[in-house]
């Protein structure tokens, strides 16, 4: 009875941390959501904290057309989804090759490829970008997936010590067994390789996605303005939204915190819901790839 109460006890408080811990994480996303459906007048009354008196999408419509919703997402969907599946093919095979062939010099390669992740942004940014103008790779969707198709994508380096912690894990007997049944280093890789990285794949993918539709500094610069995606629409979103509401002859309107706080969650959306449909394979694939502290 003394170590079921204990056991009681335990569970009691575990959910209770767990279930605190979650509201920290979730709380913002919450008040982001609560505000977007505010007006001005919910905004200054003191006695408005969570529901709106006024409860109006007005904010959420307008953030649609301030940033060009629907054509803005569709543009950003493309340059994260393309250079992200470009690059995890790619890092899988480069990662396949230091887990399985030995060369000379090959652990120093390694050292540098993964050294390339903790090198700070900031540092390369200039290089890349002289490097990007010589080969009038700037202002175009190509400044993105040039690089990811030879494995210079964001934060590459991450996704190639993941498949290379997968494929290490092959067993090699397996591959012998392959290549006495006259199976190709490309058979090996295609029938044997990929199906055993998969969860590999799919963390590779998401977080190549999420980086890549995140980014703003650096789409700004390589873009040059020809390319807007969701993000580097919100940054100009205060802006846009005054000159939107100018127009519409709406007076006393600006762009307030819950203008703000709509548009903003209009950009996270869409990868809260890849998340959603994901979730289950995304956990497993974080457990297997060995990038649990990450």
């Amino acid at each position: 009875m003394q170590k079921k109460a204990q056991r009681i006890g335990y569970n009691v408080m575990i959910y209770g941390f767990v279930i605190v811990m979650g509201f920290v994480f979730v709380f913002p996303l919450l008040k982001m959501i609560s505000m977007g459906f505010m007006t001005s007048d919910d905004l200054v009354n003191p006695l408005v904290n969570w529901i709106p008196y006024s409860f109006s999408t007005e904010n959420y419509e307008r953030a649609v057309r301030v940033m060009g919703y629907w054509k803005t997402l569709g543009t950003t969907i493309f340059v994260s989804v393309t250079p992200a599946l470009l690059q995890t093919f790619t890092c899988s095979l480069v990662g396949y090759g230091f887990a399985r062939y030995k060369f000379k010099g090959q652990n120093i390669l390694f050292a540098l490829v993964l050294a390339t992740f903790i090198i700070p942004s900031q540092i390369t940014m200039i290089p890349q970008y002289l490097m990007y103008k010589d080969l009038n790779l700037l202002g175009s969707v190509n400044a993105y997936l040039l690089p990811a198709i030879f494995g210079q994508g964001f934060k590459s380096s991450i996704f190639i010590l993941i498949f290379y912690n997968f494929y290490k894990q092959m067993p090699v007997s397996l591959i012998e067994a392959a290549e006495v049944d006259g199976g190709t280093q490309m058979n090996v890789f295609f029938n044997i390789a990929i199906p055993i990285a998969k969860p590999g794949f799919l963390i590779s993918f998401l977080l190549s996605t999420v980086w890549y539709w995140n980014e703003t500094y650096l789409g700004s610069l390589y873009f040059q303005g020809k390319i807007k995606t969701l993000p580097i629409q919100l940054q100009a979103f205060v802006e846009s939204f005054n000159k939107l509401v100018a127009s519409e002859g709406a007076s006393g309107v600006t762009a307030n915190e819950a203008a703000q706080m709509a548009g903003t969650f209009l950009v996270i959306v869409p990868l809260l819901i890849l998340y959603a449909f994901t979730q289950k394979w995304f956990v497993e694939g974080i457990d297997k790839s060995g990038i649990t502290g990450e």
